[in-house]
């Protein structure tokens, strides 16, 4: 019977989402994305040379779940602060949130601009200070109900660093630009008697709780400030997070009120509520209004600081072209030729995304709120939070030490200091505190890697002995953070007993990558004991293997394996949950290979090398072509981190032809230029490094100095690091020509399809001659 009920749900389900997408689908076909800008009174706003190649509303859409990218087209600078962009309401119930990030491109209608959000992840915070222009009377205005404009994508412009839209049935043109820590509004009023904006200072992405909004309206200054604490999906986790504001305006605020919840009430100018929306009105001979937001998780004087520092000194145009700038020298850092127009724009929109987050989290004067819920001073570094490590250690860390050591080491730097404050590394940071997101240690690769490529300017000491201290106990009572969940189970049988505690074979796995990099970090700094306990324990991934079904699968503390198992069943719903606690996040078919610091000793597990080959090949043949729309793929999923790795691992068994045929498949079928675009999540630019690695022929092995070569997509690229330059060169370039007969480090012939980083570190060139057809 619970089988039927089950069933029945999940009938209903999918029948309500059919009908909903549907409904999507026939809206979306009048609508088209725009990367370009249009021809109107903004037309001489363009975005820089690089610029022009993204397009910022890939993976805005999509079904609003596991295959959503969860991006935001709005406008920022690299690592801002600020993330100023639109947020949307459905056509269906005026349904909030399907994007987390607040923008959802299947939606209708448009309810402000907040300034702060999270970039590609499933997590719904910020969505702070809703600035939302209006022609409407204060009295005219239902303040119990969202205030909205339908809006077309034909009337949105966007690029690095601007967003633009047309409301109101173009009487009101909306254009947004940021610096790091100041969003900066324009609004241009057309054929309208009344001018006003709406600030809802209580607003929240999807109305996640909000409480304790103050705000003050002084007209002397032409200013409003205040503050809020407000209860995300990772901020709800550590007691919220408190944000300060300064908006100041180019025209006098002329007549102005206050909504606390219950009443509207004009010109008070001081409150305190859970609920708080500010009207200010200007003259109505006003055309053009300009607003400049500075924020701050310190102090309304700190937020005041960073929008003087930053903004004041400069009109919309010219922040904008700061903006563009700063973009431009991101997206400078690898220039590419050859390739289509498409190839291009998925290149450079994925270089894009790789510099929204992590946030730089300290203000202009260096105090930032750290996770003792103190107020710190950095000194030679930027403090960053916001870092979505279990996903991005895999690829876009390694980025990052590749061609901006300096921001990865300022990074390292952050993460030690919320160690220092908190008591270990995190797992996923988010504004000032732990979510305890995902599971295993995922800063161990972080921190284990960009030491072993030559980042050494931080306290690793520090570091280790945090690393050492979770691998190898259990969270002390009432620490804030994870630590290692199971990690007794682990150490004392060699892998986490399913009786002692759920996904574990998804921890085992992760446990035993972490301890690899521990080990190779040890032995770094010396300690040679702890590198080979270390060593033994990366190792104990091979506990799980059930040799009869040639698979992981969960034991039970007295060595039996749990009997209950289907390889194809996901773990994206509760049906069949029995089947899959083992794993996280995908089916045990992808979980199976996710040894990739180990692939001699995974490949030894299977019946043969042969077997292991065919299996590998089988899960991608077996793939959705397309990018997934719907559900997630019980076979190879590039929307989701467990097997990303997955193509790479055939070059070790000695078929690196089909690394090459399998990379270019994902790189044709899983990103295009649509507001789908993207496979899943985009996870804090994960899935975009992967694209920037791909398509360059290079693959980081995260946790090691080592990366696995696949095959360019382009003709040359050459990668800024530093003062050297790596220059990637496809002799014989053609679309067709997929596949690699030679590879050459600065002339020299490789016999492995493999290099270290220290090969790389200084530049030079590394050359692949393309073939049509396999040697094999």
């Amino acid at each position: 019977m619970k089988h039927f009920f089950k069933i029945v749900s999940l009938v209903i389900g999918v029948v309500c989402i059919l009908l909903l997408m549907g409904i999507a689908t026939y809206w979306l076909k009048y609508q088209s994305i725009v990367n370009t800008v249009h021809n109107n009174e903004t037309e001489n706003i363009k975005p820089g040379t690089l610029g022009k190649w993204v397009n910022t509303f890939i993976g805005t859409g999509g079904f609003p779940a596991w295959v959503c990218g969860y991006n935001f087209p709005g406008a920022t600078v690299p690592f801002g602060m600020v993330r100023l962009s639109p947020e949307t309401s459905s056509f269906y119930r005026n349904t909030r949130g399907l994007n987390t990030s607040g923008y959802y491109y299947g939606d209708n209608k448009i309810l402000g601009f907040s300034h702060t959000r999270l970039a590609g992840t499933g997590a719904t915070d910020g969505g702070h200070f809703l600035i939302t222009p209006v022609t409407w009377k204060p009295e005219e205005i239902d303040y119990t109900r969202d205030f909205y404009y339908t809006f077309s994508h034909a009337d949105e412009t966007a690029f690095p660093g601007y967003y633009r839209v047309a409301l109101d049935n173009n009487n009101v043109i909306a254009e947004l630009t940021a610096t790091e820590r100041t969003g900066l509004h324009r609004y241009t009023f057309l054929d309208q008697t009344s001018r006003g904006i709406l600030l809802n200072i209580t607003n929240t992405i999807a109305k996640k709780r909000a409480e304790n909004g103050t705000v003050n309206v002084d007209t002397e200054r032409n200013e409003i400030s205040g503050s809020v604490r407000t209860f995300g999906s990772f901020a709800g986790r550590y007691g919220g997070i408190k944000v300060y504001f300064v908006a100041q305006f180019d025209t006098p605020v002329t007549h102005y009120g206050i909504w606390d919840g219950k009443i509207f009430t004009p010109d008070l100018s001081i409150a305190n509520s859970d609920t708080l929306i500010v009207y200010a009105g200007f003259d109505e001979n006003i055309k053009q209004v300009n607003i400049k937001v500075g924020i701050s998780h310190v102090s309304i004087e700190n937020a005041r600081l960073n929008l003087e520092t930053e903004a004041n000194s400069l009109d919309f145009d010219e922040a904008l072209q700061n903006a563009i700038q700063k973009w431009e020298d991101k997206l400078d850092l690898i220039e590419i030729e050859g390739g289509s127009e498409k190839e291009q724009t998925i290149f450079y929109s994925a270089l894009y995304r790789c510099f929204q987050m992590p946030t730089i989290f300290n203000d202009v004067n260096g105090e930032y709120f750290g996770f003792d819920k103190q107020v710190h001073q950095v000194t030679n570094f930027n403090y960053y939070t916001d870092l979505s490590l279990w996903d991005t250690f895999r690829t876009l860390h390694p980025l990052y030490i590749l061609i901006t050591n300096d921001y990865q080491r300022d990074m390292l730097v952050s993460l030690v200091k919320m160690a220092e404050q908190g008591g270990a590394l995190p797992r996923w940071p988010s504004g000032n505190g732990y979510t305890g997101s995902m599971l295993g240690s995922p800063a161990d690769m972080v921190v284990a890697e960009s030491y072993l490529k030559g980042i050494k300017d931080f306290d690793v000491v520090l570091a280790y002995e945090k690393m050492k201290a979770v691998a190898l106990a259990p969270r002390p009572k009432g620490a804030s953070y994870s630590g290692r969940r199971s990690i007794e189970g682990y150490l004392k049988y060699g892998f986490c007993p399913e009786d002692l505690g759920e996904r574990s074979v998804s921890r085992t796995l992760e446990y035993a990558w972490a301890d690899y990099a521990i080990s190779q970090l040890a032995g770094a700094l010396g300690h040679q004991a702890d590198s080979v306990l270390f060593a033994e324990h990366s190792r104990f991934y091979k506990n799980l293997w059930n040799p009869k079904t040639q698979y992981f699968q969960s034991r039970y503390s007295d060595g039996s394996f749990v009997e209950k198992f289907k390889p194809l069943q996901l773990t994206y719903t509760d049906w069949d949950e029995e089947y899959t606690r083992g794993y996280v996040e995908g089916s045990a078919l992808q979980w199976r290979w996710a040894v990739p610091f180990d692939t001699e000793g995974l490949m030894s597990l299977f019946k043969s090398r042969d077997y292991y080959i065919s299996e590998l090949e089988h899960f991608f043949a077996k793939a959705n072509p397309k990018l997934a729309t719907w559900i997630p793929d019980s076979y190879y999923w590039h929307g989701n981190e467990p097997d990303i790795h997955a193509a790479y691992l055939f070059n070790d068994a000695g078929r690196p032809d089909l690394t090459q045929k399998w990379v270019r498949w994902v790189l044709d079928n899983k990103y295009d230029v649509s507001y789908t675009g993207i496979d899943g999540n985009d996870d804090g630019a994960t899935l975009s490094a992967w694209y920037i690695f791909s398509s360059l022929g290079m693959y980081p092995i995260a946790g090691t100095d080592i990366y696995q070569l696949g095959a360019p997509l382009f003709k040359q690229a050459n990668l800024k690091m530093g003062d050297n330059t790596l220059t990637i060169i496809a002799d014989n370039y053609a679309p067709d020509n997929i596949y690699v007969k030679a590879v050459y480090l600065n002339d020299k012939p490789l016999t492995q399809y493999k290099i270290k980083h220290a090969d790389i570190a200084n530049g030079g060139t590394l050359r692949f001659v393309m073939s049509e057809k396999t040697k094999n």
